[in-house]
């Protein structure tokens, strides 16, 4: 079987971070084409005509593409997982709780926590869409609560957040937390360890390493 053709465009965010971490835990040959966001990179013709959201990341697989970053992790999941290299649960009931998972990270700590303080704290994007102090303390103390969820998940001594197996919601989790550690809100206590097991795996490194923009002159376009 030849192998696939995929090109991952993005780099620079905790949501470019997931495809490169999915496609280097399974394992896959890819090339990065290393543009960010808001750098008007998104806007050319020729990514517009790929994506016409204009937004980071964006996989192309062959003649097919599809963005956001958790859709992008579970496709990659689901098309290239092996055996030995499996990132989504394969009874009915199992995939039912990754799903629940995924949906709760990418809604509830993501959107609706993490990158509303993205949109309003003064050193991010807050000079664009309004600095507001209190909506970004607000949105830290949701995202605590929220975070209450993972503890007790993470209370029973499982390694990873489905239990003995790693799959892609540890993906989307710990993106999460680093971006949370990042901003200065804090995690909860279970999951600390939790992500000190995270990131010693060999594809975070790797990932993370992927996902640093170019220097100034370097080019866009290398392998990840």
């Amino acid at each position: 079987m030849a192998e696939p053709d995929l090109t991952l465009w993005g780099v620079g965010t905790s949501r470019t971070v997931r495809p490169h971490w999915a496609l280097h835990e399974l394992g896959l040959k890819y090339t990065t084409q290393a543009i960010g966001p808001r750098t008007g990179e998104t806007k050319t013709a020729e990514y517009t005509k790929l994506n016409p959201r204009q937004k980071v990341p964006l996989l192309q697989d062959g003649d097919f593409s599809i963005g956001e970053s958790a859709a992008i992790v579970a496709y990659l999941s689901r098309t290239y997982s092996a055996p030995d290299k499996a990132l989504i649960p394969e009874s009915q009931r199992d995939y039912a709780a990754w799903l629940e998972w995924c949906f709760f990270i990418v809604t509830e700590l993501d959107s609706t926590s993490l990158y509303v303080m993205r949109r309003h704290r003064a050193d991010a994007l807050g000079p664009l869409y309004g600095i507001a102090p209190e909506v970004v303390a607000q949105a830290g103390e949701y995202f605590r609560q929220q975070l209450r969820h993972v503890e007790v998940a993470l209370s029973d001594g499982r390694t990873h957040l489905m239990g003995d197996r790693f799959t892609s919601a540890d993906i989307l989790l710990t993106t999460c937390l680093d971006w949370a550690i990042a901003y200065g809100v804090g995690i909860c206590d279970n999951a600390h360890p939790y992500l000190e097991r995270m990131r010693a795996r060999p594809a975070y490194q790797r990932s993370a390493a992927a996902n640093v923009p170019p220097a100034p002159g370097e080019p866009i376009k290398r392998p990840g």
